[in-house]
């Protein structure tokens, strides 16, 4: 505990028994504040040949009213080459007591040669912040990201 608060514990488990698939659980409790929170979360993935398929879900329920949040996710991946990868993820993002959902879409693609990685990613973003507004941060936002990583 900090500061008079309870301690927080947490556990998760990950099973990979199966060629290409994982699975993963965990749960814990947030006790660092006045109030508490509990989360859970699970993850399914499961990879074949050059598709990799992965969803995950995630629960927080925390004591104070409105501030619960549920996320979903799910992202598919696929690798063309040795060299060019491409993927796709969408994530929900409920938040108690907001009018709108936080809606999130990605896509990359992505190039290998050597020790150089090129990315080139689009973001779009549905109710951004739960908003329904258009600004430059929050409602509905698309944005796009070019990057170069060097392996030295």
């Amino acid at each position: 505990g900090d500061g008079g608060q309870a301690s927080s514990t947490s556990f998760s488990a990950t099973y990979t028994g199966v060629e290409g698939l994982t699975l993963a659980y965990g749960d814990g409790e947030d006790n660092t504040t006045t109030t508490s929170a509990d989360a859970t979360a699970w993850k399914v993935s499961y990879a074949y040949g050059p598709i990799t398929v992965t969803a995950t879900e995630l629960e927080y329920d925390h004591d104070t009213d409105g501030s619960d949040r549920d996320m979903e996710s799910y992202a598919v991946a696929y690798t063309v080459t040795d060299d060019i990868s491409i993927a796709y993820g969408e994530d929900t993002i409920e938040t108690e007591d907001a009018s709108t959902d936080e809606e999130i879409s990605k896509l990359n693609v992505s190039y290998t040669t050597g020790g150089v990685t090129l990315s080139a990613t689009s973001y779009e973003f549905t109710g951004k912040g739960n908003s329904n507004t258009e600004s430059a941060s929050t409602g509905d936002v698309e944005r796009w990201a070019l990057s170069a990583t060097f392996a030295f």
